[in-house]
């Protein structure tokens, strides 16, 4: 939107061609969600304690969580509502792939919000049955993935790319709508299964979610993509302002996330920012590295598979509880090492997928 004024003003002085460069709208991405996260922040947690939407506690978790009950939860809603702004002012609306990302963030987080409306709401405590969750999900990650697929430009678009071997490279053909499903809903809910602690899941969103940016930087730029032997997708490199309001309204939102929370985000900012994750990985043909990068998310995802496959074959269980942070939590660890501790093999993962970017 305010990309447009300035082409507009450009006419009448050179200087607001400086708004043309990716890097700048990338940075006031962030500047821009970040100060909309920071001051929405204050009126939307005493909104939701004056509408008592708090959060529901677990009797079989950890006993240190019966004190979170009540606090404010469905503060995704402060995420995604700065990452559209932000985006909508100073991104490229004529670009497609901003448009899918932004719209399939927005669905997702909308299935979240029905989701944390009838938990909190109308105290239903399956909230929505997890049939129509995923249905509606698969809806969405479907249609997404049936756009880029007719809308591929390149038979680059829809290839599958292994990282480390510079000369592996799959057509998917029709395969790529069923990739891209699993990618987009898998994610969405690995995401939204981590979301269990304090700040546990914001900032390793925030994290890949800025790796992510570059690989869109660089593989949107011929040159570059090029020279890193990367897949080049005209038009990605857009994505780094979708990326730094995830970034700046990321950080806005752990402000108050932080231990002890004062609001959580709940579904609807859980399910839309895997699903956002997802898209974008898509998008730039890096879905081994975000399964790289991305995992303690993966991590957090098996546990609850080998959990309940080992109790249904076995009747037993491989963890004291899943999703695998509460175990850690039950073996005695304090809420702040498990978070701190997961946060740091996040950096480590995110490391090492931007290292895939020269080991080719």
């Amino acid at each position: 939107m305010l990309l447009l004024l300035a082409e507009y003003l450009q006419q009448f002085y050179k200087g607001f061609a400086v708004f043309q460069y990716l890097t700048l709208r990338g940075i006031l991405g962030v500047l821009t969600a970040l100060v909309l996260a920071l001051c929405l922040g204050p009126w939307m947690i005493r909104t939701l304690q004056i509408r008592q939407i708090g959060q529901a506690v677990r009797n079989d978790g950890p006993q240190s969580h019966l004190s979170k009950k009540g606090t404010p939860t469905m503060g995704g809603a402060l995420i995604l509502s700065a990452i559209a702004i932000s985006t909508l002012l100073w991104a490229d609306l004529s670009n497609r792939y901003v448009w899918v990302v932004l719209i399939v963030t927005l669905l997702f987080g909308a299935i979240g919000w029905v989701d944390d409306y009838r938990k909190v709401i109308e105290k239903n405590s399956r909230g929505l049955p997890s049939r129509w969750k995923y249905f509606w999900q698969s809806v969405f990650g479907i249609g997404a993935a049936v756009f880029l697929y007719m809308t591929a430009q390149s038979p680059i678009e829809t290839t599958f790319i292994v990282p480390l071997l510079k000369d592996v490279s799959i057509p998917l053909g029709i395969g790529f709508v069923v990739l891209t499903y699993f990618v987009i809903v898998g994610s969405s809910n690995a995401v939204n299964l981590t979301d269990g602690l304090d700040g546990l899941a914001i900032l390793p969103t925030v994290m890949v979610g800025g790796a992510l940016g570059i690989f869109c930087y660089l593989s949107g730029n011929v040159k570059f993509a090029e020279y890193l032997l990367i897949p080049y997708v005209p038009g990605a490199g857009e994505l780094i302002v979708f990326c730094g309001a995830l970034i700046g309204a990321g950080l806005g939102f752990l402000w108050f996330n932080t231990y002890p929370a004062q609001v959580f985000m709940g579904d609807v900012g859980a399910l839309a920012l895997g699903a956002a994750l997802g898209t974008i990985a898509v998008i730039v043909r890096q879905e081994i590295v975000l399964f790289i990068m991305g995992g303690v998310f993966v991590m957090e995802t098996l546990s609850v598979i080998i959990q309940v496959a080992s109790f249904k074959l076995t009747g037993k269980r491989v963890f004291r509880m899943a999703p695998i942070h509460h175990h850690f939590e039950l073996k005695g660890w304090p809420e702040p090492r498990v978070i701190v501790r997961f946060w740091i093999i996040t950096v480590i993962l995110v490391l090492i997928g931007l290292a895939t970017l020269k080991l080719r």
